[in-house]
């Protein structure tokens, strides 16, 4: 069975999307394949509970233990790499992972280390993508799932969605709009990998 470890920080509702298509369209039938772990940095992660109510197993590696540490990113992503190992996975999901890894996790899981992006990157990597596509006059906006790379948001693209920008839209407005529609794109894009390692 191909384990599948996603790694959230707080609500994790793309977590939950691809949760609910592993079991409603039987991954592991299918594929082989199971979403065995999920992983926040924060314990009061509301994700955690939604995992745990569909099964799935959960752990907490909490960025902020590490504060103390020498080099508290590469602490931190040391013992993260530790516990996702314990699970031999086919692939890492970042969904809603706040948190910027360092080039030597990054490259411990290369091409297994996917995420999803609310841009339709190139354009508009890091933070604020909705504001900043509507400070720009952008009339399509979109989600991008990439492959993860040393480079913030810049690893090879695997799918895209495209969103409009409608008249009188917020950055709240859009993100919501965008939101939904990365719902149905990431666990579409992760069923493609899966496909193709089958």
């Amino acid at each position: 069975m191909k384990n599948i470890v996603i790694l959230i920080s707080g609500g994790g509702s793309n977590m939950a999307a691809i949760v609910q298509a592993s079991q409603r369209e039987d991954w592991a039938g299918r594929f082989g394949a199971r979403v065995s772990l999920v992983i926040a940095n924060k314990p009061a992660a509301p994700g955690l509970a939604t995992a745990r109510a569909a099964g799935i197993a959960t752990a907490v590696v909490e960025h902020k233990a590490f504060a103390a540490a020498a080099d508290p990113r590469a602490a931190f992503d040391a013992e993260l790499a530790a516990v996702i190992d314990r699970e031999a996975p086919a692939l890492v999901l970042l969904a809603g992972f706040m948190r910027i890894l360092t080039p030597g996790f990054v490259e411990r899981y290369a091409g297994r280390l996917i995420n999803i992006h609310p841009s339709l990157l190139p354009a508009f990597a890091g933070l604020q993508t909705h504001q900043r596509a509507l400070d720009a006059g952008c009339q399509f906006v979109g989600a991008t799932v990439h492959r993860v790379t040393p480079e913030l948001d810049h690893g090879p693209i695997l799918g895209q969605v495209v969103v409009p920008v409608l008249p009188g839209d917020t950055a709240e407005g859009l993100a919501q709009r965008v939101l939904s529609q990365e719902h149905r794109l990431y666990p579409r894009v992760v069923a493609g990998l899966l496909a193709e390692m089958a």
